[in-house]
């Protein structure tokens, strides 16, 4: 599914050369749902950015299945990111003054579905998640939770084989951000997507099937002593 080799990124900081990722080689299967675990500032949200085709590395190469991105240019890699990448991030980033449903159809291609079916998917989603009743409310109508639930349908309803999630409970208190990570996690075995989300939450980690320190892939900050997780041994799913 993903390939590493040689992959180094790093950002020019009052004229010097930062490195922020130097990762000789990782591999993830299709399917895996991996947690991303370390500080902040060790590359680990770039390292989301790099396998959602956001930005090129500096040099090496990342494939994804058929799709070798360190060889493509910015607007193929928005092409290749729009068809095949769900990303999740901390803040919700809905459209205000749009309905739940009305964000999620943004991203729903019209081409080979009538109008009845994609507002019959549009509603299935929404009851997958329990907010059926919430499909027309606007944002400022939802609570932080339920505003998560609906950018999280906004990321999956076109069935992406990558999904990239960056801190998606990080504004959430703790016993939504075990709800939804739980949702995520269920919806994500269920369609077979490959999941990588980067927490600080080391609970919700556990609960992943594979957990990483970045140290544990990342030369240009590897400390010499990583942290092993254990994952989670009973999902509630």
């Amino acid at each position: 599914m993903i390939q590493l080799d040689q992959v180094a990124k790093g950002f020019r900081v009052n004229g010097k050369s930062l490195p922020i990722l130097n990762i000789p080689s990782w591999e993830v299967a299709a399917g895996e749902k991996i947690a991303i675990i370390g500080p902040s500032g060790s590359g680990k949200s770039t390292l989301l950015h790099l396998l959602g085709g956001i930005m090129g590395p500096d040099s090496g190469g990342i494939y994804v299945q058929s799709h070798s991105l360190h060889e493509m240019s910015q607007s193929r890699r928005d092409q290749y990111r729009a068809a095949n990448v769900g990303y999740i991030m901390q803040e919700f980033h809905l459209i205000p003054s749009l309905t739940a449903g009305q964000n999620v159809e943004l991203v729903m291609p019209v081409a080979g579905r009538s109008r009845k079916q994609r507002n019959d998917l549009l509603h299935q989603w929404f009851h997958k998640v329990g907010l059926e009743e919430r499909i027309h409310h606007l944002p400022a109508q939802l609570s932080r939770g339920q505003q998560q639930r609906v950018a999280i349908i906004r990321a999956l309803i076109n069935n992406p084989p990558l999904v990239l999630a960056d801190e998606p409970t990080g504004s959430l208190d703790w016993e939504t951000a075990g709800e939804l990570t739980e949702l995520l996690l269920k919806i994500c075995m269920t369609s077979g997507m490959t999941l990588i989300t980067v927490t600080h939450d080391l609970n919700l980690a556990q609960r992943f099937t594979k957990c990483l320190h970045i140290s544990d892939l990342n030369k240009a900050h590897r400390t010499g002593k990583s942290t092993s997780v254990q994952p989670y041994k009973e999902h509630m799913l």
